[in-house]
């Protein structure tokens, strides 16, 4: 039997890096496409999305198809050489699906219809939503499948919505009956022997809606579970329409950055292109690093070049102040995705828009026209782009380091009872990849069931709940050769939230050196503890060892003495978060020993620099100037000169160098 192979990205680049956005031409006269098509061509875009939101222009009443634009749109991008990837409009349903079908508008945990007038107001458990959105693909799909035009699908936008209505309540029953088979061990996995919770019938089950109290944490963890898998139930559903017209064009959807909602390791499993959306705050002096995060998570969900589907040529409009990019950061930030393994560089949107909730919203040409700043800036860009692309497209970058993530822990640990509300999942992971960050370590993300074997380093921030197969996982890699180090609350609990006892899996305090973990000591906002030669912030931990080979110790107040960080072997545990250069010298000084070092040495602070194939990209996200020693001739791609031994970088400058 011949296993069809999945399209992927480079189907759509065809050797390029993808430059472009989101097209919304019917937000404009006829005549204003022909001059974004001129305009794009001078800007050397070569890819546009079209239709992400257009559902009541293509379906204006039920039944209806108004396809004669979308025509003409379509033809007019292949005439001028520009690649189509069609949207399913499906995140944004018209107004009267709601007005004639309020089984398609979702409730929230409160019992509040979310009404029309937005977007994303649709129940993913909606059978006539699921309906109408099978039937408008499937019409798109049919029209446009032969279109010499298209080079991808994009489905639906930002997949993000909760339902807690009657027809999801139904819908999460039947999920939860595939899940436990019978109610004795669903009443078992939640617990629900506290607070009097048990189940004696499936139809008394509910999602959890607003109660007088706290809600069941076992029944929490599994409704997120339930919502991201019905959302990739709706994805699957048009996707694989497409995918029957059009077997040999790659299919994506845009994850949002780090975004609670959605299992995206199980959902990078069901793409051809793994795509997201990313809008780093200017003024946010740590900017750099969450793209940097960002870019590498979804470059290790793809396993390969990934897709930024969306940023900001300039302010977005959904902070409390929104801040234009200063001169150079769009190209600098663009390029940075692009060493750290995109293969498209898209925007949303092409042209800012003079309505609508966005029209603050920057787009590639902005209220300003040709001649503002930013079409200037992205004119640039698209010329960097098309020089650097044959050396880069298709590419793959080599890391080292692996930061271990999973979205069913972080669920689990975002629970009402927690220790600490300051505790943040997301802000200790970034915590601990930006101190690999500043350390000039490139690292990839790995879910902690994953092979392991191919780093030297793996980097647990923290991972409150592990499944047996991921404890039985890390333990194999340690005795493998692999070095691992753990953040605090790492194994404290099952698949199902349930405590393990001694509070924390007795397999990982073996391999850690722990006897006992007797208290979690969270701390106050502000609050610090001392240890031997530096600050531990937000969290420390009573532990009396066992037989560990290293520990450095607390010092003064309650903990005094105790082990702050421990090592035994080639395993460490650190139970508190270090400050940031602490931080940031501990892993530094772990990864050089077991030979893990940057691609080039002696970097100034705010320089990265990441080796993407046979290329060096060297960005300098300072406002100063620096001077970079690369050892060696290269060829700078973006400027067309030699360099030998150093590169001088103005601010937010960057050098693309072949050897």
């Amino acid at each position: 039997m011949t296993v069809r192979k999945r399209p992927a990205l480079s189907d759509a680049t065809r050797g390029r890096l993808l430059f472009g956005g989101d097209y919304n031409p019917e937000q404009w006269p006829e005549e204003t496409w022909h001059e974004d098509v001129r305009l794009m061509k001078a800007a050397g875009v070569n890819s546009v999305t079209l239709g992400v939101f257009s559902w009541s222009k293509l379906e204006p009443e039920p039944g209806a198809r108004e396809f004669g634009w979308l025509d003409t749109l379509m033809d007019l991008m292949h005439e001028n050489g520009i690649g189509v990837v069609l949207a399913t409009p499906t995140s944004s349903p018209p107004p009267w699906m709601g007005r004639l079908h309020p089984d398609t508008l979702p409730v929230t945990e409160d019992g509040r219809t979310e009404w029309w007038g937005g977007r994303q107001h649709f129940s993913h458990s909606s059978a006539t939503y699921r309906r109408y959105a099978a039937a408008i693909t499937e019409d798109l799909a049919t029209r446009y499948g032969g279109h010499p035009a298209l080079t991808m699908w994009h489905i639906n936008n930002e997949y993000c919505t909760a339902d807690f209505g009657d027809e999801a309540a139904a819908a999460f029953r039947r999920w939860l009956r595939e899940r436990y088979g019978s109610l004795d061990v669903l009443n078992k996995a939640w617990g629900t022997a506290f607070w009097s919770q048990g189940y004696d019938t499936w139809d008394g089950i509910l999602p959890p809606r607003l109660p007088h109290y706290m809600r069941n944490p076992g029944q929490v963890l599994d409704f997120r579970r339930f919502t991201s898998d019905m959302l990739l139930e709706c994805y699957a559903a048009e996707r694989d329409i497409v995918r029957r017209h059009t077997p040999h064009l790659p299919v994506t959807s845009n994850f949002m950055p780090l975004w609670f909602g959605q299992d995206a390791w199980r959902w990078a499993e069901e793409e051809d292109v793994v795509s997201v959306d990313l809008y780093p705050d200017p003024r946010d002096p740590l900017g750099a690093q969450n793209g940097a995060l960002v870019q590498d998570m979804t470059r290790s969900q793809a396993r390969g070049p990934w897709m930024l589907m969306e940023q900001a040529a300039g302010p977005v409009n959904w902070r409390g102040v929104n801040h234009p990019k200063p001169p150079g950061l769009n190209r600098l930030w663009s390029l940075q995705a692009v060493a750290r393994g995109a293969d498209a560089v898209c925007y949303f949107q092409w042209r800012q828009s003079r309505q609508g909730a966005e029209k603050f919203h920057s787009g590639m040409v902005s209220h300003a026209g040709e001649e503002g700043r930013t079409y200037q800036e992205v004119k640039r860009l698209g010329a960097d782009l098309e020089r650097i692309a044959p050396e880069v497209t298709g590419r793959h970058l080599t890391a080292n380091v692996a930061v271990l993530h999973d979205w069913h822990s972080w669920w689990a640990g975002a629970q009402d009872g927690r220790l600490s509300g300051l505790v943040e999942y997301p802000d200790v992971l970034r915590a601990w990849h930006r101190a690999l960050w500043q350390a000039h370590l490139t690292t990839d993300f790995a879910h902690p069931e994953h092979d392991l074997t191919p780093y030297s380093l793996v980097v647990v921030p923290q991972l409150y709940s592990l499944t047996d197969a991921a404890t039985d996982n890390l333990l194999a890699y340690v005795r493998q050769g692999g070095t691992l180090v753990c953040g605090f609350q790492t194994g404290v609990a099952d698949q199902d939230d349930r405590v393990r006892p001694g509070g924390m899996d007795a397999r990982l305090r073996e391999l850690f050196g722990i006897r006992t973990l007797h208290e979690w000591w969270p701390l106050d906002a502000g609050e610090t503890v001392a240890c031997e030669g530096f600050g531990g912030t937000l969290w420390s931990e009573e532990i009396e060892p066992a037989d560990p080979d290293h520990t450095t110790c607390y010092k003064g107040g309650e903990l005094d003495g105790m082990p702050a960080v421990l090592r035994k072997g080639r395993a460490w545990y650190v139970s508190t978060l270090p400050e940031p250069e602490a931080l940031r010298d501990l892993l530094a000084s772990i990864a050089a020993g077991v030979g893990v070092r940057p691609v080039l040495d002696a970097l100034p602070e705010q320089v990265e620099a990441v080796r993407r194939g046979e290329v060096l990209f060297v960005l300098n996200h300072g406002r100063e100037p620096v001077t970079v020693e690369v050892p060696g001739t290269h060829r700078d791609l973006l400027s067309g000169t030699d360099v030998t031994d150093r590169v001088t970088l103005g601010r937010y400058e960057a050098a693309v160098l072949r050897p």
